[in-house]
């Protein structure tokens, strides 16, 4: 006799019910989306409208949070600070990122350690990479102490205390954490391309760099779209870098609008405040990921 085997569950009856189940297990997360993001952030947009402070009320004041917030000069100056950081952490993890899949793409010795090692920061917190970056970059220790070691006594790396510098030493540290992630993305998307393509362009003797800036690049453009916009989306949410390197300092030189709210929320106990800060660093976000979705949607469509 062969032993009994387990009976398979019965499937639904109905067509209706087969419908229904991948809806069914969809619930959750669309319960989480609703509740924890769409509704935290008209609860965010009501109280920055309210004159709350240590705790919510309904004393309504209208826009005269919104007013407060861009007469602050700490708000106006973390933008200020969060724009050169985007384009500059933006523009290096891409490019590096990019140089980086090209170079492994070539089936070089060691791929496998290579990826690993390359992509190995992101597997890092931020606020692991900034204690490490804050400790190589601070006057008289890491970097600026090896140098003198080796016989530099006049080599001077002040950058991370320095008001003007400060910002360029955060995207040092976050792109050297972040293009890893860009490496891998884009390579995947090399590995995608049709080698065909290659071999056509060898025997009509196009030059690499040609097949890569007319050919390879318009092909990656889902993909390096897809990059720009988890890279973008990361920029607003900056703050562990920057708390673990300066703690916002010197003074307010490297403010960020996401340190700005926290403070506020937290040690100012300024809800109405944060809450209009929040929902303007939530515009932009918006603004690029609304257009981003419809296009992937768009293209979805059969």
């Amino acid at each position: 006799m062969h032993p009994a085997q387990p009976l398979a569950p019965p499937a639904p009856r109905h067509p209706r019910a087969r419908r229904a189940v991948p809806f069914a297990a969809l619930l959750p997360m669309a319960l989480v989306a609703v509740v924890g993001y769409l509704g935290t952030a008209l609860w965010s947009f009501k109280i920055s409208l309210t004159n709350s402070h240590s705790f919510p009320t309904n004393t309504f004041v209208g826009l005269a949070q919104y007013r407060r917030l861009f007469g602050n000069e700490r708000w106006l100056l973390s933008l200020q600070n969060l724009a050169l950081y985007g384009v500059l952490f933006v523009a290096a993890c891409m490019l590096i990122g990019l140089l980086l899949a090209v170079f492994i793409d070539q089936n070089v010795k060691g791929e496998g350690v290579l990826r690993s090692v390359f992509l190995y920061p992101y597997a890092m917190s931020f606020i692991a990479t900034g204690l490490v970056w804050q400790w190589m970059l601070t006057p008289g220790m890491g970097i600026e102490r090896a140098l003198h070691q080796l016989g530099f006594a006049g080599a001077r790396l002040d950058w991370i205390i320095d008001e003007d510098m400060v910002m360029y030493t955060i995207v040092i540290a976050t792109v050297w954490q972040a293009a890893g992630l860009v490496m891998a993305l884009v390579l995947a998307g090399l590995r995608g391309i049709d080698p065909e393509i290659w071999k056509a362009a060898r025997l009509d003797g196009i030059p690499a760099w040609r097949v890569y800036l007319s050919i390879v690049l318009p092909m990656l453009w889902p993909t390096l779209a897809t990059v720009f916009v988890l890279l973008a989306t990361s920029v607003a949410k900056l703050f562990d870098a920057v708390v673990a390197m300066t703690q916002g300092g010197p003074g307010i030189a490297s403010e960020v609008p996401a340190k700005f709210i926290v403070d506020h929320l937290f040690g100012r106990s300024n809800i109405a405040l944060a809450s209009a800060a929040a929902v303007v660093l939530l515009v932009p976000v918006l603004a690029l990921a609304a257009p981003y979705a419809y296009a992937r949607s768009r293209a979805a469509r059969p």
